[in-house]
């Protein structure tokens, strides 16, 4: 819901550090990756119990996630690296709530199980979009840069970032705010599914 505000802020900061990195040969896929170990790094420190530093990593993980989009704008572009960026985020995106599991399993486990269902909905319902988006050559252009049609909501990049620190700052409350998620991931999921319906009810133009 709050992505495309917080990608205009930070956007002149990103670009700004992106550019040395572009200059210098730093391929966007890589910092892709490193983005990822970041992120599974996060995770194994909360399964460990060491959740402010999991917290830090998670940031860290997110920036570098920014970054290697402004680094692929400064150089060139590819399918390859936007393929990377969203299967590695949703690699990044399943790994925190399976480390709180890991971390308490007693308490957190169901909590994460249905967080877990709930990215399952809102990640489906998101690439079929954009799947049968490209098939009809449709753009979003609230979003040109991407390198598929991508379809916002109420629980966006910046409210599952927002929801995973808390988790970190208050891993007590893990549960009530997956629970609390979860349902807005629901709410969605369901919004997703009308624009859908409404967007693809009828036959593709030949």
């Amino acid at each position: 819901m709050f992505d495309r505000l917080a990608t205009r802020l930070i956007r002149p900061a990103v670009d700004a550090l992106a550019a040395p990195l572009a200059r210098a040969g730093v391929q966007a896929n890589t910092v892709s990756c490193l983005g990822l170990g970041l992120g599974l790094g996060a995770a194994v420190l909360i399964a460990n119990g060491f959740f402010a530093l999991g917290g830090v990593l998670i940031v860290l993980s997110r920036a570098f996630d920014a970054l290697d989009g402004a680094i692929a704008r400064q150089t060139q572009a590819t399918d390859l690296g936007g393929f990377l960026d969203i299967v590695l985020d949703f690699v990044f995106y399943a790994s925190i709530p399976l480390a709180f599991a890991l971390a308490d399993p007693a308490h957190n486990a169901l909590a994460a199980a249905v967080l877990l269902a709930a990215f399952v909905g809102t990640g489906s319902s998101f690439l079929a979009f954009a799947v049968i988006a490209a098939k009809r050559n449709l753009n979003n252009l609230a979003y040109p840069n991407k390198s598929f049609y991508f379809l916002g909501g109420l629980t966006e990049g910046f409210e599952t970032l927002a929801c995973f620190i808390a988790m970190c700052c208050w891993p007590a409350y893990f549960s009530a705010l997956a629970w609390g998620f979860a349902a807005l991931c629901g709410v969605t999921l369901v919004t997703r599914i009308v624009w859908g319906v409404q967007a693809f009810a009828e036959p593709k133009a030949p």
